[in-house]
């Protein structure tokens, strides 16, 4: 599938947030493009993880606006902002952020879940996804029971399963190794950018930042290259 990354699916414009006397953004301006994957870099501290919140329509920015598509999230609802992120966006986190006492499956069909799709039809869009992850071998396992690399692909899977327009990854090879790393951002790469899906990859790994089509990079609380050439 092919897209056109001129298109901007998501944008953020001078996206002001604080924290008490603390600014964590300060104007800051991004764009995403349909199907495009964007790496966010920077130093720690400089806004990565609040811009990708505000982008996600986790937190409200104090100026500025948020939009994707044709909907103005900044805008938005609380009930609102969390059905948009319910059906159109996926995350993936450092740490997976998968439920331990879930088996691998039952934490990657709780998205479709969640949007009312029958449990049936769930569990067998989940072991598709998982199959071309690579771990549909450790479906039935608890998710406290694999080993890093196999809990974070099914945490990609998770991201995947529902067909998000969307995708936030906060490092999600930050804590595993490089092999296991490499091998879960091939993937999450791989099938985003066959189905069409648009990502934003908060990395400090310059590895990381070489599978993306463009680099952003950040410094305190601004956007200081919007517009670089592809990293790729």
């Amino acid at each position: 599938m092919t897209s056109d990354t001129s298109l901007p699916l998501l944008e953020g414009r001078d996206l002001t947030v604080s924290f008490g006397e603390t600014s964590a953004l300060r104007g800051a301006t991004i764009t995403v493009g349909t199907g495009e994957i964007v790496a966010l870099m920077g130093p720690s501290g400089s806004g990565k993880s609040t811009l990708l919140h505000c982008l996600a329509g986790v937190l409200v920015p104090d100026a500025g606006s948020v939009r994707i598509g044709d909907l103005e999230l900044s805008e938005a609802s609380e009930r609102k902002r969390s059905a948009f992120r319910l059906r159109w966006v996926g995350f993936v986190f450092q740490f997976g952020d998968l439920v331990p006492e879930l088996t691998l499956v039952e934490n990657v069909a709780l998205p479709l879940q969640l949007n009312g799709v029958r449990p049936r039809e769930a569990d067998a869009r989940a072991r598709s996804v998982m199959a071309d992850l690579g771990v549909l071998d450790v479906a039935d396992r608890r998710a406290g029971a694999v080993a890093g690399g196999q809990a974070q692909r099914a945490a990609v899977a998770r991201a995947l399963v529902h067909r998000p327009k969307v995708i936030f990854a906060d490092e999600p090879t930050g804590s595993l190794d490089t092999v296991a790393g490499e091998a879960v951002l091939d993937a999450l790469v791989s099938l985003a950018r066959d189905a069409g899906t648009s990502v934003l990859i908060v990395t400090h790994d310059n590895r990381v930042a070489a599978h993306a089509d463009r680099l952003v990079t950040m410094r305190d609380g601004c956007v200081v290259a919007p517009d670089m050439a592809s990293v790729r």
